[in-house]
């Protein structure tokens, strides 16, 4: 499951993102806001200053599958400003989220001023294109269950917020439908995979609160 929440990004294009790419104009979207939507005219970028975005797409089935979240230094959107295409995916806020809007020209007019910057960009999504084929492939071989306990023990090391002397409380306030679309499951598979897991005692949640008891023991019953 790694690639859903890290960066692929290096972490030195993120460190230069603001002078790569310097202007436009910060916006702010409170928790749940849409970014842009699946099919919008790719006219600009976002750059990720505070807070996490969720991406996704819509299923042929209506459904909304979980494709990514992103922080602070990423770019969001870039790929149909790099090609000129409709949006591929909707970008919603998470939380409170903080970005620096930039026009789709300018985003490649810098791209082409700085081959070494361009490059970087085109092996992150690919490098996101090849992880989430790996995903897919992976899951076929999993129970729900254990998509889940994948899911949520990557969330904990990456969005993790220590509660207690093992506890670790996962800081994004994903809902179970949420967790069902990251994992290719269905919304009662998934909240069967969290009963299971709450009997198991690996895992403890709340209205839009999920604390992973024991870490450690959740990875090893993977």
């Amino acid at each position: 499951m790694i690639g859903l929440t890290e960066s692929l990004f290096p972490a030195d294009l993120r460190a230069k993102m603001s002078d790569l790419l310097p202007g436009g104009r910060v916006v702010h979207f409170p928790a749940r806001e849409p970014l842009f939507f699946e099919g919008d005219e790719s006219d600009h970028i976002a750059i990720i200053l505070q807070g996490v975005v969720k991406i996704t797409v819509s299923t042929s089935r209506g459904r909304e599958a979980l494709l990514a979240l992103r922080g602070a230094g990423e770019i969001v959107g870039e790929l149909g400003a790099l090609y000129g295409k409709p949006r591929s995916a909707t970008v919603r806020a998470l939380s409170v989220v903080t970005v620096r809007v930039v026009p789709a020209s300018t985003f490649r007019q810098r791209l082409r001023e700085d081959p070494g910057a361009l490059f970087a960009v085109l092996e992150a999504i690919a490098e996101r294109l090849r992880e989430s084929d790996r995903r897919r492939i992976e899951f076929t071989g999993f129970e729900v269950i254990d998509r889940v306990a994948f899911l949520l023990a990557e969330l904990a090391r990456t969005h993790g917020i220590r509660a207690g002397e093992r506890e670790v409380e996962i800081g994004l306030k994903l809902t179970q439908a949420e967790i069902a679309g990251a994992t290719g499951a269905s919304l009662d598979a998934a909240a069967k995979a969290f009963r299971e897991l709450r009997d198991q005692g690996l895992v403890r949640t709340a209205r839009q609160k999920i604390i992973v008891l024991d870490p450690a023991k959740l990875r090893s019953a993977l």
